[in-house]
């Protein structure tokens, strides 16, 4: 990769990348949440050598545990050999340093806002010259409006992984106006190697999957406030019409934090339609702490 900087003013310069086809040998995930743990364990079990960046060093330990449990569970069931299992265990580094994010491929998983994701890719682009690329999990914050205050927004894409992440095939690929096509072909490819199914989309609010979720949730939650149903039989009603999880046991999984960030995330960028307004039961349960499996409880008990 070439960078060109061109000083337009003397108070304000245009980063200009040009791009080749850059083979990927290295990722950093930044955040060790359940997601991020996910994420680095998909890394490194389809080969690259991988960083776990996690400021929390509780949480950087959480995450060693889950993902060394996660592995063995593998070798118990068959689908890997113990060997294996200590190969993809040495491909992991864990810290909280981060001076030891160095990496041709950049995966932020951390907290949903903005101006703390573009520091992050802007503190990592001083650390990484060249031709680095920075992709967001954002599951509905705008990749547009991340990528136009990185240094070098031609390379940030969205790749956007589902919970979770070892186990669920399908990952969002967005692209902004910004993206460079050969960052978009790189990142398809990514996804491929790791096992997952790349799907392409434009940044638009929510993306596919969040956007067409919503009403599958907003919609039972409206039921439950209006007493037409508890929550247990909704499920029950829904997985028995061949869904394979219901909206209720499916938020306690993602997280009702997560998910309701989302819901009011694409409320607000597309003009508050009444039909997606947030449910007020989810934000109680937010605001109690009840945000589901993650917490032992949220719409029920674990």
């Amino acid at each position: 990769m070439v960078l060109k900087i061109i000083k337009l003013t003397a108070q304000k310069e245009i980063y200009l990348f040009t791009f080749t086809v850059m083979t990927i040998h290295s990722i950093c995930i930044c955040g060790a949440g359940t997601m991020g743990s996910g994420i680095a364990q998909v890394s490194a079990q389809a080969g690259f050598h991988t960083t776990l960046y996690e400021l929390n060093d509780a949480v950087l330990e959480k995450a060693k545990e889950s993902i060394e449990k996660s592995l063995q569970s593998l070798v118990d069931k068959k689908k890997i050999s113990a060997a294996d299992k200590e190969k993809m265990q040495q491909r992991i580094v864990y810290t909280s340093n981060i001076q030891d994010c160095l990496a041709d491929v950049f995966i932020e998983a951390i907290v949903e806002k903005p101006a703390i994701k573009i520091a992050l890719f802007n503190q990592l682009a001083e650390l990484n010259p060249g031709e680095c690329i920075f992709a967001s999990n954002t599951s509905s914050l705008s990749i547009t409006g991340i990528a136009e205050k990185v240094h070098g927004p031609e390379r940030v894409i969205g790749m956007h992984f589902f919970n979770p992440a070892p186990l669920m095939k399908l990952v969002e690929v967005v692209n902004t106006r910004f993206t460079n096509e050969k960052i978009t072909q790189a990142i398809i490819e990514l996804a491929r190697k790791m096992g997952k199914i790349p799907v392409l989309c434009r940044d638009s609010p929510g993306f596919i999957v969040n956007r067409v979720a919503r009403p599958y949730y907003i919609e039972s939650l409206r039921l439950a406030e209006e007493g037409m149903a508890d929550f247990a039989q909704m499920d029950g009603l829904l997985e028995a019409t061949g869904f394979k999880m219901g909206p209720f046991k499916l938020m306690d999984l993602i997280g009702n934090d997560i998910n309701y960030t989302v819901s009011c995330s694409v409320y607000e960028q597309l003009d508050k339609p009444k039909r997606l307004k947030p449910s007020y039961i989810q934000k109680e349960k937010v605001e109690a702490g009840h945000l589901g499996k993650k917490t032992g409880k949220g719409y029920y008990k674990y």
